[in-house]
């Protein structure tokens, strides 16, 4: 079989199994210049499946969590299905959130590669849903987080009493959104409650995968130093041109993805099983309060994790404190 063929063929994976298209629905890609090809790809598998699909390509986002046009918005909102294999994240967006609210269906695939296409979609949508269900069902009892790694890493956060959310992918329900593919549980720690230091060593949304660490100090939930070399830079200055708000801890992630690979693409990157993410900015479409257009997600490898004082991760595998 071609590439090519490979490639149409998990896409129609993709829709049918993973989103649920059908027949009867309408269907919307959303794209831009970088990511086009892809989206065309999208496009045409897709309008064999339904009666009606629509193509539609953007000016990419500067940022994750930028808002697209106001047009694209109210299209948005029109139809059943969508994805949006954009440049940068559409997921931490009024638009998105606006959409679901609707009842729209919406695969958000920022920077997905033809590589993560064939791989993950590849997965049995069954194996990830268990693993989610898994982490899931058991963070839902947890206070407090605590990740150490030995690269340096001791950070500590409060979630007692937050929203827990299942990330599998499978999106079949109406209002149902997520990332497109998927495989994580993730919440959205108190505000001003986390300390410590995180070591990125895996990569970093807007920047890839780091060639040396990323060391971030954190006080009351506030970035206060980051440490490293250029890429370590590189991230001062992407948060700067958000505001304060961009160096607020957003979120906790476990990734639950037996097919992810770490590839310096953080929509696959942060599914990939055996590591944990902690983002910085916006995080109110999963229960949080802080409303700031930038969401930066970035990897720590081999993770210790802690469910309050239990061990449920030892060095990126899981313990079987875990399945309690």
């Amino acid at each position: 079989m071609a590439k090519s063929s490979k490639i149409e063929k998990s896409v129609q994976i993709a829709l049918e199994n993973f989103m649920g298209l059908s027949s009867e629905e309408y269907f919307l890609v959303l794209t831009d210049e970088y990511l086009s090809d892809i989206g065309k790809i999208f496009y045409e598998v897709g309008k064999k499946i339904v009666n009606e699909a629509i193509y539609v390509e953007m000016k990419a986002r500067e940022f994750n969590g930028q808002e697209p046009p106001e047009q694209i918005a109210d299209l948005l909102k029109s139809v059943d299905v969508a994805v949006c294999p954009t440049y940068r994240s559409l997921t931490h967006t009024d638009a998105r959130r606006e959409a679901s609210s609707k009842g729209v269906r919406i695969g958000t695939m920022p920077g997905i590669t033809l590589e993560t296409i064939e791989r993950c979609f590849g997965a049995n949508p069954d194996k990830i849903v268990e693993t989610t269900e898994m982490v899931f069902e058991r963070m839902k009892r947890v206070s407090y987080v605590r990740v150490t790694t030995k690269a340096g890493t001791d950070f500590i956060m409060n979630i007692k009493g937050r929203n827990i959310i299942p990330s599998t992918g499978v999106l079949r329900k109406i209002g149902e959104s997520g990332n497109l593919p998927s495989g994580e549980v993730y919440v959205a720690p108190w505000e001003k409650k986390s300390n410590g230091v995180i070591v990125f060593d895996g990569s970093f949304a807007g920047i890839g995968l780091l060639s040396e660490p990323i060391k971030v100090d954190v006080k009351n939930g506030y970035i206060i130093n980051i440490d490293g070399g250029k890429e370590a830079k590189q991230l001062e200055e992407i948060l700067a041109k958000a505001g304060k708000d961009a160096n607020a801890v957003a979120e906790f992630g476990v990734g639950t993805n037996y097919k992810a690979k770490l590839c310096g693409q953080i929509l696959e990157d942060e599914k990939v099983l055996g590591t944990i993410h902690i983002a910085f900015g916006n995080n109110v479409t999963m229960g949080g309060k802080i409303n700031v257009k930038s969401h930066l997600d970035g990897l720590v490898k081999k993770p210790t994790v802690y469910f309050d004082d239990v061990i449920v991760m030892k060095d990126g595998k899981f313990t079987k404190e875990m399945e309690v």
